[in-house]
């Protein structure tokens, strides 16, 4: 494999960012793009709501433990 230097890869990337701005392909990605970040974000979302759920429940589960004691 060839290692690349941080300004080549720079070039690089900017390249192809340059080539998909100017095409069709281009748009359709940047579109995709945009429909998996909202995606992504809902998903956050919803993975912290449960996750406060889930915290309150084993802290429930805790408490009563402690209390059988």
């Amino acid at each position: 494999m060839v290692r690349l230097g941080s300004r080549t890869r720079q070039k690089a990337m900017i390249h192809v960012l340059r080539q998909l701005a100017g095409s069709r392909r281009g748009a359709t990605a940047v579109e995709y793009g945009l429909i998996v970040a909202v995606i992504v974000i809902t998903m956050v979302a919803a993975l912290q709501g449960l996750a406060g759920t889930t915290t309150g429940m084993w802290n429930n589960v805790s408490d009563k433990v402690q209390s059988a004691h």
